[in-house]
């Protein structure tokens, strides 16, 4: 049985170890530069028509820091109202053991 069990796993290790050579040999394969086509070029260049919808850098970065902010301000204002609950609820509690022992 220990013998049927090292043949299965060395096999298996051993087919492993080929499909990483294999994917290897196809990884260097890919790097080679293939130039671009016409079409690929044109399709690459620049449209004036598309220009005016072009994103800007400066206004999408104080986008996304006005969004980072607004959630910030969200969320800290989620945990303060989470906050002022609990703390009300003892309170309450502490008001409710005060009276009830005292009576």
């Amino acid at each position: 049985m220990a013998f049927l069990l090292r043949n299965s796993v060395a096999s298996h290790l051993q087919s492993h170890s080929q499909r990483a050579q294999n994917d290897s040999l196809s990884q260097s394969r890919r790097q080679f530069h293939v130039e671009p086509g016409p079409r690929e070029k044109a399709l690459l260049a620049a449209d004036p028509s598309l220009k005016r919808f072009k994103s800007h850098k400066k206004g999408v970065s104080r986008v996304k820091r006005l969004g980072d902010v607004l959630t910030i301000v969200v969320i800290a204002g989620c945990c303060y109202e989470i906050y002022v609950k609990a703390v009300m609820r003892e309170e309450a509690r502490n008001q409710a053991g005060a009276s009830g022992a005292s009576a």
